[in-house]
């Protein structure tokens, strides 16, 4: 029995690493407004981590550009437009990076 979740071991999906998001190996950094009443948002897609990692790199994103944002289905989402910062800094980390959009 797992004791987190309480079902058999065998069966147990807490411990269950997700598989990151199939893609190409390239990030993308886009801006988008739709369905959010005007408010721009950094949207970055690709990315080859999951579980911690992704929300690990989420909040040094967050913290980097010194505002909020979420993860939502493998898509970060920081508020405001930060995609020169984020493009800088997910460089540094070593992926392929590639700005989305206008």
């Amino acid at each position: 029995m797992c004791p987190s979740c309480g079902k058999a071991s065998g069966s147990c999906i807490c411990r269950q690493k997700c598989q990151p998001p199939p893609g190409n190996g390239l990030v993308r950094v886009g801006r988008e407004t739709k369905g959010r009443k005007g408010k721009g948002v950094t949207v970055i897609t690709g990315i080859p981590l999951s579980g911690e990692d992704l929300k690990t790199l989420a909040k040094k994103l967050k913290q980097k550009c010194g505002s909020g944002g979420t993860i939502k289905n493998g898509i970060l989402e920081i508020q405001g437009d930060h995609r020169d910062e984020i493009v800088k800094v997910l460089k540094l980390q070593g992926f392929q990076v590639k700005r989305s959009g206008g």
